[in-house]
């Protein structure tokens, strides 16, 4: 029909100049303001780049690429963003051009405060309307608008701070704008009471990205951008990546580059996800780095992360400070580092103090961000304290504490301390609100020790299998593995070699020799009588068994369930079932079962003992007698005896059991001394393969 098609195209440019209408306004306006040559974004077009007219005005209106000038693309796209703001609230468009409305606009983040009210100064108010701060001493007045633009980063972005301005303005009539990442804790309590509107500046999308490009380059993009670039998108990011000398899908192409390596540039080495060893606390890491994502796209506000405050414990060479700069770079936000003894360096008490002050605004400043506190033991506790140390120290502690609860006042910012030494924290610190999650960071497994090889090995010796390093290594930290892989890599530099996996070996072991055949196979013996028995009885979990250079280890768990004779019983069997083992196969036992504190004998007769005197399972019947300063095997009457007898029915019962499945204990040895490790599926395959 020869009347449809001009319809259709009424229709589709109807369609077009009603999108983002305000947003193309404010381009528009900003491009004005600071005198830039691009192409007017609110152009009567069909919006079709294929469109003849389109194309006409583009080429008369085109500007050669060296000379385009634009507004900064960071700005566009926060001018686009708050218009949308705006545009949720019917006809506040008119009413802050014509009327003295009260608003309020959240950022989520301290960077964009300054640019929301520029962009509010030059486009959304009338333009004989002048602004004013609430530095200002005299009353502003009905033709004038009060601004409270606020990042948190100052003490006086409180909620008790600017109040007085404020009724000025409010008794003058006047527009009342806040602008704040955290309005609810950084505007006055007043500004925030009266509003009348309160916006939320949207996360940037598809569209909001496409529209910034067309106003910096003066064309629309050709194609879309990956969702998953979007969502990892910062509005800085803008300034890297788009340019007026370059072609909207260029822009794209180099924002998707951008993106996916900008991690990078927030911290050195590997992001949380590809490091081994951390456990429960790289759990937790990970669930920070998703909260962190929803908080800087403005889908979560800061009171609904709960993960804002770790103390991280364990051992020298754990890999504390490594595993707070992989969160960082997972998370996409910047690491303020710093440690007690960078707070100590100063001379006197106050440059202490302000040291700590200081570093707390630093982080305020870059929020969203990691606060990454070392030796935090460093700290006394207060309840430690005596002598002419009480004040000097109390004053220390009693700031730190004033800063860690106010969590509040630092949205964005997720404190992690680290210690050595836990149990001297003070209790305080650890109190809800402020370091109120703990978890310890062990020595790696031989699991993760192999992990940790390759990953510090990076693309040398693909192929090589790092289970034989991650066995002779057990008990080493992440540390040790970086220093053995450097001394091997040294050893093979100085030999004009590539590097060998003998090198690496020579480096764990430091020049100690590996066990005999003999030596090794007593090793598979003993530790397969463990994993046997755990396997078949119930009580305990396999998580994994292996056998080193010096010793073995079978790794358990209990079991979830209630404390029984019967269950009890079935441990210490567990615990005798490696000397069971080497008795049933080789003839005799060896001391390895025994001979130190922290031995499966040892573990056995504290588990005897406990039966007789705590649990009231023994022969005394049902009381409880506390250790005293002599072992009661020594006080209690007939203990020993008692203990005597439940370790030789616990040995008895192993050396039973074992026999009755020793083709399970053979299969399971032969493949221990193979291998070096079985994880618990093996263990658990091999044990039911055998009848």
């Amino acid at each position: 029909m020869p009347g449809s098609k001009p319809k259709t195209a009424v229709a589709k440019k109807s369609n077009v100049i009603k999108t983002d209408l305000l947003a193309r306004a404010y381009l528009d306006i900003l491009a004005r303001e600071v005198g830039v040559n691009s192409k007017p974004m609110l152009r009567a077009g069909s919006g079709d780049p294929s469109d003849p007219v389109e194309i006409l005005l583009d080429d008369l209106m085109d500007t050669p690429a060296n000379e385009r000038v634009s507004v900064r693309p960071d700005l566009a796209a926060v001018a686009v963003l708050t218009a949308r703001a705006v545009e949720t609230e019917p006809g506040l468009t008119r009413i802050l051009r014509r009327g003295a409305p009260i608003v309020t606009i959240a950022t989520h983040t301290p960077d964009r405060v300054a640019p929301v009210r520029k962009v509010i100064e030059a486009c959304a108010l009338p333009d004989e309307r002048s602004v004013v701060t609430s530095v200002r001493q005299s009353r502003p007045g009905r033709d004038e608008a009060l601004i409270v633009a606020r990042d948190g980063t100052e003490k006086s972005h409180k909620p008790d701070s600017g109040n007085d301005s404020v009724a000025d303005a409010m008794h003058a009539r006047s527009t009342i704008i806040g602008v704040a990442p955290d309005p609810r804790r950084q505007l006055p309590r007043d500004l925030m009471r009266s509003a009348e509107f309160h916006l939320v500046l949207p996360e940037i999308d598809q569209s909001a990205l496409l529209l910034v490009i067309e106003a910096v380059t003066g064309k629309r993009p050709g194609r879309s951008i990956d969702p998953a670039a979007i969502r990892l998108l910062d509005i800085a990011d803008l300034v890297l990546a788009l340019r007026p000398d370059r072609s909207p899908d260029d822009c794209i192409v180099r924002l998707e580059d951008l993106v996916a390596g900008k991690g990078e540039f927030h911290s050195d080495g590997a992001a949380l996800e590809d490091l081994d060893g951390y456990g429960a606390a790289k759990d937790w890491g990970l669930e920070l780095v998703a909260d962190f994502a929803d908080y800087k796209a403005g889908r979560i506000s800061w009171d609904e992360v709960d993960h804002r405050g770790l103390l991280l414990s364990g051992p020298p060479g754990v890999g504390k400070t490594s595993y707070a700069r992989a969160l960082a770079k997972s998370a996409r936000v910047p690491l303020v580092a710093t440690s007690v003894a960078d707070w100590n360096a100063a001379n006197y008490l106050s440059g202490t103090l302000q040291a700590i002050k200081d570093v707390f605004a630093r982080a305020r400043q870059l929020a969203p961000c990691i606060l990454f506190i070392d030796e935090l033991d460093g700290i006394s506790d207060r309840s430690r304290l005596s002598g002419d140390y009480v004040e000097y120290w109390s004053q220390i502690v009693n700031l730190f504490l004033e800063l860690l609860q106010g969590i509040e006042e630092r949205p964005g910012v997720v404190v992690i301390g680290a210690t050595n030494l836990p149990e001297v924290i003070d209790a305080a610190v650890k109190r809800a609100g402020r370091l109120d999650r703990e978890i310890a960071i062990a020595r790696p497994d031989v699991k993760a020790l192999a992990g940790i090889f390759r990953h510090h090995l990076g693309n040398q010796l693909p192929e090589a299998n790092m289970m034989p390093i991650a066995l002779a290594a057990r008990g080493a930290t992440g540390a040790d593995v970086e220093a053995y892989v450097r001394r091997a890599r040294g050893a093979a530099r100085r030999g004009r070699r590539p590097l060998q996996l003998k090198d690496l070996l020579a480096e764990v072991r430091s020049n100690r020799e590996p066990p005999s055949l003999e030596e090794r196979r007593r090793l598979a013996v003993h530790e397969a009588g463990h994993a046997v028995a755990a396997t078949l009885l119930g009580c305990m979990e396999v998580i994994g068994v292996s056998i080193g250079d010096r010793d073995g280890l079978t790794q358990i768990v209990k079991v979830d369930g209630s404390t029984s004779p019967k269950h009890c019983e079935d441990i210490m069997v567990m615990l005798m079932a490696g000397r069971a083992s080497e008795e049933l196969v080789l003839g005799s036992p060896s001391a390895g079962a025994g001979g130190a504190p922290g031995s499966d004998l040892s573990h056995a007769t504290e588990l005897a003992k406990k039966i007789e005197l705590s649990f009231g399972f023994g022969e005394y019947g049902p009381v409880f007698l506390p250790d005293g300063a002599h072992d009661p095997l020594t006080t209690v009457p007939g203990l020993f005896i008692a203990v005597k007898t439940r370790l030789e029915r616990a040995m008895a019962d192993a050396v039973e059991l074992l026999t009755k499945h020793r083709t399970a204990l053979d299969a399971v040895t032969d493949a221990l001394d193979r291998s070096g490790y079985l994880s618990a599926d093996e263990v658990s395959q091999l044990v039911s393969k055998t009848p």
